[in-house]
Formats: C-alpha cells, structure tokens, sequence
C-alpha cells in the first residue's frame, strides 16, 4: 500500500557508482547496478538515511513522496535470499555460479627454469616470460572463502584496471601472491565485505596488498578491505598500493 512518506533519492547525474553507501544500507536496499546506485525496491528503504554520510559526491538526499510503505518481513525475505545465494555460491568450491569450467578451482605452482627448459610446449617469444598466476579463478566474486589456495595466501586484492595499467603487473605485483581481482564501483561491495571478512576469519593469511588506479571510484576498494577488518575477529596486515592511469606507482600506506 503506498503512503506518503521519507525515502531516499538518488540522483543519478552525481552518483560515479562507488558503492560506499551500499554498506551503510542495513536493509540492502541500495545496489550497484550497471554503474551507478540503485534503489531495489521502495518497501525496503526505511528512509532513516543511514546512507548519506558515505556518499562522497552528494548524490544521496531523503525527500517526501509516495511510496510502498517500509516492510519489514520483505527486508527479511530479502536478506535471508541474498545470503542463501552466497551461501550456494560457495558451497561448492569445484563448480560454481554459472558450472562453466571457468570456475573450477586451481591452484598452479610456479614454473622453475629447470622445468621450462625440460618442457617446451612452444617457441618462447623474444623478452616472454613464464606467468606468475598461482590460482583459478581470479575474479573476486567467483573465489569460494574455503579455496585451498586460499590457506596462508598472501592475497593481492587488484582493481580490474591495475592489470591493464602497469605493463610490468605480473614481474612487479603478482609474483608470489593469490590474486583477487574485482572492481569496486560495478560489483557488489556488500557481498565483498561478507566474503573478506570470511575470508580473514578462516583463512589465516599471511598479508593483503590492495592494488587500486588513482581515480576516486577506485578507493573503495580500500573501505570494502577496512570493513571486512572490522567486522572480522581475526586481524592481518595490509599494504595499500595506488597506480596512475599510466601505470606509474603513487604511494604505498600500511595499515
């Protein structure tokens, strides 16, 4: 039944897509969706505003319409289905999500000299060098928190660009490391918070480093991590590491 009353107001033309207020959304009622913020649906918005103080560009205001009214049972519904979708997702470490064998679980170890220079299987190219990738998948979202090469990792939580940026991201970042790679203004960043956290939790990891680009959307990557470490009762040590859009390295922070 719809009923005058506060809801929150997106305004689009100012949301970049961050995510940062998906989080503070207790109900989930705010999602990333096709790059920018997305109310799911009315009756699940309290309109108590808990959102705004996340939201970097202002983008995010409570105003007065008519609306479904708050339902508390639908949040309740709407929770328990999210989380028995991740909870399916992961519940088979071998065949995940979409069963294409994309998403089988791997784990690689590198290759020595001795072994490459056994086992040719092509001509190697001028300046080739063998890849450093130790696990499959790679994508955040597609990475069961009980994956074998998880145990002990030492993780490098890459942005989807870095990859593409850095020319030397393999040699430079990757070497020795389990890679998660993911982008935080599409994906869902509540989902991610819930996986580190489990993640961090039971997977006794040796570090974290977080490769991010230096545009804006890009850091919150960096609160997705730092949430994840609060709401976790086991502790890890983090680099952050932040790259131009030419592939030139910016800083690095520890936490």
């Amino acid at each position: 039944m719809k009923q005058l009353r506060k809801i929150i107001e997106i305004k689009e033309e100012l949301c970049d897509g961050c995510g940062l207020c998906v989080p503070d959304c207790a109900e989930g009622s705010l999602q990333v969706i096709d790059g920018k913020v997305k109310l799911v649906a009315d009756n699940l918005c309290d309109g108590l505003g808990a959102c705004l103080g996340s939201c970097p560009t202002g983008a995010l205001k409570i105003i007065e319409r008519e609306a479904d009214e708050f339902d508390e049972e639908a949040v309740e519904e709407f929770l328990a289905n999210q989380k028995k979708h991740q909870e399916t997702a992961s519940s088979d470490p071998q065949q995940m999500d979409c069963g294409c064998a994309s998403t089988h679980i791997q784990s690689f170890k590198p290759i020595t000299p001795c072994q490459s220079a056994h086992n040719p299987t092509a001509m190697p190219l001028a300046g080739s060098v063998d890849t450093q990738l130790m696990n499959w998948p790679i994508q955040i979202r597609l990475i069961p928190p009980h994956a074998p090469f998880m145990q002990g990792a030492n993780v490098l939580v890459a942005a989807d660009c870095t990859a593409a940026a850095v020319p030397s991201f393999q040699e430079k970042y990757l070497t020795g490391k389990t890679i998660m790679m993911g982008c935080p203004k599409f994906d869902d960043a509540d989902s991610y918070i819930q996986k580190f956290t489990e993640i961090i939790n039971s997977c006794k990891l040796e570090k974290i480093t977080i490769l991010i680009m230096e545009v804006p959307c890009c850091s919150a990557m960096n609160t997705i991590i730092r949430r994840a470490l609060e709401s976790a009762t086991e502790t890890v040590p983090v680099e952050q590491i932040t790259v131009s859009t030419r592939g030139q390295e910016l800083e690095r922070i520890t936490w």
